[in-house]
């Protein structure tokens, strides 16, 4: 009685050809990926280079492998001694997360209604919430302004936050995560005899994390690198955020000093960038569990 040994199969030449095109397909996207990773981070990469020498420095190619001359604790205590960065840092973080807070607040309750609730005008709402993704602050900034000033609200912390209170971009994300939460779950717990509100807050918020997380990144990077609003509405240095107070010392006080503006830039950058770090794996999750459906 003679044993059989088992076939081998061995890929054809097709097969061979296919896995080293999909191999190099995969390395030609990782590689464009990279670059474009690259061209986006060299002006940071630039930042803290510039915040480490001298001024002088900033633009002198050979300085940069060369660190013969290092100025990091004169331009970080020029920076810290000359200006009030650690006040707008303040500032900024009030702001930020005052207008997060609102936001969510204002927002989730929105977004479930128009997810898993039916009453009568659910459909024009959700087209003025798209509508209102489409127009640009620049629009009703000079009507909001011109309230603030009837008010005698300016140049306070409410005139920074008050526009920015709603978010459309906020309703209708949550909307589209809590549209994918199970109806059966909410009708079981309408069974318990759960209400809307405790149904909100016991269930829908905990699931929703997710999508929180991520819209949280995209409000505080907007808030905290915000101009355009801070610059109309605020001219006292005791309540600007970050961006605004650097540039109220730009020209009065380090004028055209490239180290201590790179400073202060890196400072004010770093805040952002350890929120991310923290809310990273949150953030992507949100995105990903977030598609229209």
């Amino acid at each position: 009685m003679t044993g059989s040994s088992p076939m081998i199969h061995r890929p054809t030449s097709t097969t061979l050809r296919r896995r080293a095109g999909a191999v190099l397909a995969r390395l030609l996207s990782h590689l464009v990926l990279l670059a474009g990773a690259g061209f986006m981070v060299l002006p940071f990469v630039w930042m803290v280079l510039t915040a480490l020498r001298p001024s002088g420095d900033a633009f002198d190619l050979d300085a940069v492998s060369w660190f013969s001359d290092i100025h990091a604790v004169q331009n970080f205590g020029q920076v810290l001694t000359e200006t009030q960065v650690l006040r707008f840092m303040l500032n900024g973080m009030i702001v930020c997360f005052g207008i997060l807070f609102v936001q969510i607040a204002t927002a989730l309750p929105c977004a479930y209604a128009l997810a898993k609730l039916t009453f009568r005008g659910r459909g024009p709402l959700l087209a003025i919430v798209l509508v209102g993704l489409a127009i640009p602050f620049q629009v009703p900034a000079l009507p909001l302004f011109l309230g603030l000033a009837d008010l005698g609200l300016l140049d306070t912390y409410f005139s920074l936050m008050f526009p920015f209170f709603v978010s459309a971009f906020a309703l209708f994300l949550l909307r589209q995560f809590i549209k994918t939460f199970p109806d059966e779950i909410i009708a079981a717990a309408r069974l318990d005899g759960f209400g809307e509100v405790e149904i909100l807050l016991r269930l829908i918020l905990p699931a929703a994390w997710p999508a929180i997380a991520a819209f949280s990144v995209f409000s505080v990077t907007y808030h905290w690198n915000d101009l355009y609003w801070p610059l109309i509405v605020i001219s006292s240095t005791e309540l600007a955020p970050p961006t605004l107070g650097i540039l109220f010392y730009r020209d009065a006080e380090m004028g055209d000093s490239f180290g201590p503006l790179m400073a202060a830039a890196t400072l004010i950058t770093a805040p952002l960038v350890i929120f991310f770090l923290f809310a990273q794996r949150r953030f992507v999750q949100g995105i990903t569990m977030t598609g229209i459906r």
